[in-house]
């Protein structure tokens, strides 16, 4: 059961919750009202991957394209979980369970068509050199790919000269770092000196437990992100012409 205030609304969706409604009955109202793209994206917001897999091969067995339902069925229950984390009625672990259950659904679909899926684009995600803390980093990726991201994962204890050749490498949209010791967070401004000498200017997405939003903004690529969530929103950002300068205004809160 949730406590929230009988008034609020999810303005997006003209969505009254009521005070003794719970996550669930809140997601009831957010599905897909098709029978079986609600079927999936129910099974996501669960996090069953099980019946994921099963929604999706009834669902392609009745004649729809199994590309189709990654953005149709997939993306759709995905953003249920993420709007309800939003307005603070699920967790991060819920929101990592789903997204579990989404790639999976995602990998099934792939394998099911003959076809390509296009990825949104491409980011690279990593810890910095001297830190091998990486649950956050996990975290990020798991979520950046359930919501459609292709994600380079160079992983932990990561030297500035391997992440710099790697965005020379792969050109993706943005850089995913974080740091969870304080000795080690200055390897971001490294990181975003080997880049400016190289004229990229690609935004250096930062967080973890020693990274403060001050830190951040004081170097020119800089974007801090206090919640894991967040990530993909700032892609999605990214995507739609968003620069630097308007990233920090979107997403820094302090």
């Amino acid at each position: 059961m949730i406590d929230i205030n009988p008034k609020n609304i999810l303005i997006r969706y003209n969505i009254l919750v009521e005070s003794d409604m719970t996550p669930e009955e809140v997601a009831e109202q957010l599905f897909p009202t098709d029978p079986y793209i609600r079927q999936i994206a129910k099974a996501v917001f669960e996090g069953d991957e099980d019946e994921v897999v099963a929604a999706l091969q009834n669902t392609i067995d009745s004649g729809v394209d199994p590309l189709s339902l990654i953005n149709d069925a997939l993306m759709a229950g995905m953003e249920v979980v993420s709007t309800l984390y939003d307005y603070g009625l699920l967790y991060l672990p819920d929101v990592i369970i789903s997204a579990q259950a989404m790639i999976e659904g995602i990998e099934y679909c792939k394998e099911q068509s003959k076809q390509v899926h296009e990825s949104k684009g491409k980011i690279i995600s990593y810890v910095v050199e001297g830190d091998i803390h990486d649950i956050g980093k996990k975290i990020v990726t798991v979520l950046l790919r359930a919501n459609g991201y292709e994600v380079i994962d160079l992983g932990k204890d990561v030297p500035v000269e391997e992440v710099v050749a790697a965005v020379k490498r792969e050109k993706p949209i943005m850089l995913s770092g974080t740091a969870l010791m304080t000795t080690t967070m200055h390897a971001f401004k490294d990181v975003n000196s080997r880049l400016l000498a190289s004229d990229i200017n690609v935004p250096v997405v930062c967080g973890g437990g020693a990274v403060t939003q001050d830190f951040v903004s004081d170097y020119d690529l800089g974007v801090y992100c206090e919640e894991a969530a967040d990530v993909p929103k700032i892609a999605d950002s990214i995507l739609q012409g968003l620069d630097i300068r308007k990233l920090r205004d979107t997403f820094h809160k302090h």
